[in-house]
C-alpha cells in the first residue's frame, strides 16, 4: 500500500463521519507499506495490510458476497476479459480501451470502482496522477497488484475440459501512481470529494444496495471539476439485491422502467438524491466479453453514461 493512499483514507465503519486511520507499519519497501495495520482511534476498528494490500471492508460489510469471484476459473475469465486484446487474442473485446477514450484529458486523482483485475485502473493511470482500484474480491485484487508490481502476468486459459493454454501478458504502460485495495463499494474508505475522475463499470447490478453505491460514488467525487463514467448491463437479480432495491427493470415505482434511464435521471439531480447534479456528456453502449473456454463466450451489452460537473 503506497504511503500517499493514507491521505485519502477514512474509517469505513465510522461513515458518514470522517475519521482518519493511523498506520502501524511492520514492514515497508521505500514508499510501499507491505505489512501492518490501519486503526481507527474512534471506533477501534482495525484493518490489515498484507503483502502490500490494504483490506478495508467495514466490519459486517458485504465481503462475504465476493466469495463467488474467488475461483481460479472466474479469475481466468476476468483476466482474459480485461487483457485479451493485449495477448493479443482476435476474439477479445476492445471495451476497456473504448471506455478509457471517453475520459477528457488529465483527471487528477481517480477511483475505479469494481476494479476486478485492474484494466480500467491502468488505463486511468495513463491520464491521471493517481488511481485507486477498489474491489471486494481478494483474488482479483491480488492478481491486479501482482501485475502492478511485476508489469507482467502468467496465467492459464481453459481450452476444453481439463485442457489449458498457458499465456503471458505484459503491460505496455507505466504503473506509477496506481494502487489497489480490497474494499466495499457501499462504504468507501475515502474522504469526501477526494476524486476528480471516477469509473463504475459493470458493478451496480452486483451490489445489494444499488442506490447506496451511487450515493457513495457521488460523496467521494469532487463537487466541481469532476468526471464520471458509469456502465452496466443492468442484469438485475434477486440473488444479489431485493427487487425493491433495483434501480430499474420493474413496473413498480420507485424506479420503474429501464435502469440506464433512471441512473441518468439520478445523475442529473432527480429528487436531489445525487447532488450537486451532473451533466450528461455522452451515452451509448459497449459490447463486453467474458470467456469461459475456447468454445464458450458471453457477449454482454453494457450501457454507459459519461457525465461531468
Amino acid at each position: 500500500m503506497k504511503d500517499w493512499l493514507l491521505e485519502l483514507l477514512v474509517c469505513p465503519a465510522c461513515l458518514p463521519e470522517e475519521k482518519a486511520l493511523q498506520a502501524h507499519v511492520v514492514e515497508r519497501r521505500q514508499d510501499d507499506i507491505l505489512e501492518g495495520l490501519l486503526s481507527c482511534c474512534r471506533c477501534r476498528a482495525e484493518y490489515s495490510v498484507r503483502q502490500g494490500i490494504a483490506y478495508l471492508n467495514p466490519p459486517g460489510g458485504q465481503a462475504a458476497s465476493a466469495s463467488r469471484y474467488e475461483t481460479p476459473a472466474l479469475l481466468s475469465s476476468y483476466l482474459w476479459s480485461h487483457y485479451g486484446d493485449l495477448l493479443p487474442d482476435p476474439e477479445a473485446s476492445s471495451a476497456y480501451s473504448y471506455w478509457a477514450g471517453l475520459f477528457n484529458g488529465s483527471g487528477g486523482t481517480a477511483l475505479d470502482l469494481g476494479a476486478a483485475v485492474g484494466r480500467m485502473s491502468f488505463e486511468l493511470g495513463r491520464c491521471c496522477e493517481r488511481v485507486v482500484g477498489v474491489d471486494n474480491s481478494v483474488t482479483f485484487i491480488q492478481a491486479a497488484r501482482n501485475l502492478l508490481q511485476k508489469g507482467r502476468l502468467d496465467f492459464s486459459l481453459p481450452v476444453e475440459g481439463s485442457l489449458v493454454q498457458p499465456v503471458s501478458m505484459t503491460l505496455p504502460w507505466s504503473t506509477d501512481g496506481v494502487e489497489f485495495i480490497v474494499g466495499d463499494a457501499l462504504a468507501l474508505p475515502f474522504r469526501n470529494a477526494a476524486f476528480a475522475t471516477l469509473a463504475s463499470l459493470n458493478l451496480i447490478d452486483k451490489v445489494p444496495q444499488p442506490m447506496t453505491h451511487l450515493r457513495e460514488m457521488n460523496r467521494v467525487a469532487q463537487p466541481s471539476g469532476a468526471q464520471l463514467l458509469f456502465s452496466d448491463p443492468f442484469s438485475w437479480s434477486t440473488e444479489v439485491a431485493a427487487e425493491a432495491e433495483w434501480l430499474g427493470g420493474k413496473l413498480e415505482e420507485p424506479f420503474a422502467g429501464r435502469g440506464v434511464d433512471n441512473v441518468g435521471a439520478l445523475l442529473r439531480g432527480a429528487d436531489r438524491h445525487l447532488w450537486p447534479a451532473w451533466q450528461i456528456d455522452a451515452q451509448g453502449h459497449v459490447w463486453w466479453k467474458i470467456r469461459t473456454h475456447a468454445n464458450h463466450f458471453e457477449l454482454i451489452r453494457s450501457c454507459y453514461i459519461k457525465a461531468s460537473r
